[in-house]
């Protein structure tokens, strides 16, 4: 395995107008196993088979032990472009580096979500935040609909207002105000593995306590996964089959 891998990689689409695409990767499992061996000089020393483990072995007892570091020494950048409320969420993974299209340097395109009418039936009694507020009407397709509607409008509003503004002379930075979180932005994030893994256990449907998260973030933290999965298939494996064993 090369140390980093650079390539122009396919987007994986998301919602109606997101995507993930993976920049470059680095590291490996093995480059995980060589790191722990580090401490005893060792190296890889290469993976075995069902009657003879080999290198898995190491991985599996550094992974269900919780020797976390090694897990350091591998990574990807990510680009990604989400509603701003799924970044409002993102953001909250620290331990990620971004870097976000700015509003203040040059207009922001004029792309917004607009969930289908099942997404916004799909109200979750279990989960106060997917729930609906006390004393809400009962929420039917046609009401949904025509909120969508009156959503779509508002969109068309906000970006006639904000033209406005640019055209007017307004600040850049000023005239991004009747922007909606509903709007389109554009990031790069880079964090190694070990940070990839808890921001999956926490967004992603890989793990049962990724179920909390709204169903947007999840979609792109299950591409996320798709991404890992290619990346380092052997620590992946671990991760989902320590998942599975909790639900």
């Amino acid at each position: 395995a090369t140390s980093m891998t650079m390539s122009i990689h396919p987007r994986i689409p998301i919602l109606d107008h997101g995507y993930v695409q993976l920049i470059e990767t680095w590291g490996s499992d093995e480059r995980i196993v060589e790191s722990a061996r580090m401490s005893t000089s060792g190296a890889f020393r290469g993976w075995g088979t069902a009657d003879k483990p080999g290198a898995e072995k190491l991985l599996r007892y550094l992974y269900e032990d919780h020797h976390s570091t090694p897990f350091e020494f591998g990574g990807l950048v990510i680009e990604v472009q989400a509603p701003i409320m799924v970044f409002r969420e993102w953001h909250r993974h620290r331990t990620q580096s971004y870097t976000e299209m700015s509003a203040r340097y040059s207009p922001l395109p004029d792309c917004h979500y607009l969930p289908t009418a099942e997404r916004c039936l799909g109200v979750n009694g279990a989960n106060k935040q997917a729930n609906a507020v006390k004393g809400a009407e009962m929420l039917t397709h046609e009401s949904a609909l025509e909120w969508l509607e009156a959503l779509s409008a508002y969109y068309a509003m906000g970006e006639a207002l904000y033209q406005d503004g640019l055209r007017r002379g307004i600040p850049k930075e000023l005239a991004r105000l009747p922007v909606a979180v509903g709007r389109y932005s554009r990031m790069r994030a880079s964090t190694c593995l070990r940070n990839w893994l808890a921001f999956l256990t926490l967004r992603s449907d890989l793990h049962p306590e990724g179920g909390a998260a709204q169903w947007e973030i999840r979609q792109f933290a299950n591409a996320v996964g798709t991404l890992l999965t290619e990346a380092f298939p052997r620590t992946m494996e671990l991760f989902t089959g320590a998942a599975a064993g909790a639900a």
